[in-house]
């Protein structure tokens, strides 16, 4: 059975320089689609990702992770939405590149749609109320 599914990859600073996604593909089989990315060798790393394949692959894969040393997070629901906040003043809708906000047009409220989310960040920046709260 095949698994995918968006992790959180959180490296030390003492292994960002091995080829620990290269691994996953090379010795497991697993395919991945980086969604972010902020590693620099000899500091703490940070990678997002959509890791794919065999159930019993990708569980081994996370096995060699974990034993190298990397936190693993999962990604569901890291960007929020504080409801109270919402102005549904739309600063979201134009600058997501995966569309995960939409008008509704009756309402004219800002819908949010966490499984389009890549996690970029960049609904945060624009937000004018700071409604939206990125989690790591």
């Amino acid at each position: 059975m095949n698994v995918s599914r968006r992790i959180v990859l959180h490296f030390p600073p003492n292994i960002t320089e091995q080829p620990v996604v290269y691994r996953l593909v090379k010795d497991f089989g697993l395919t991945f689609n980086i969604l972010k990315a902020s590693v620099s060798p000899g500091e703490e790393g940070l990678l997002v990702m959509e890791l794919s394949g065999e159930q019993k692959n990708y569980d081994k894969g996370v096995k060699y992770l974990t034993e190298a040393g990397v936190e693993i997070q999962s990604l569901s629901q890291d960007v929020v939405r504080d409801e109270s906040r919402c102005t549904h003043c739309g600063a979201c809708i134009t600058i997501c590149p995966t569309e995960a906000f939409s008008l509704e047009p009756k309402t004219r409220k800002v819908l949010f749609d966490h499984n389009k989310c890549v996690v970029c960040g960049l609904c945060v920046k624009a937000c004018p109320p700071r409604a939206m709260i990125l989690h790591f």
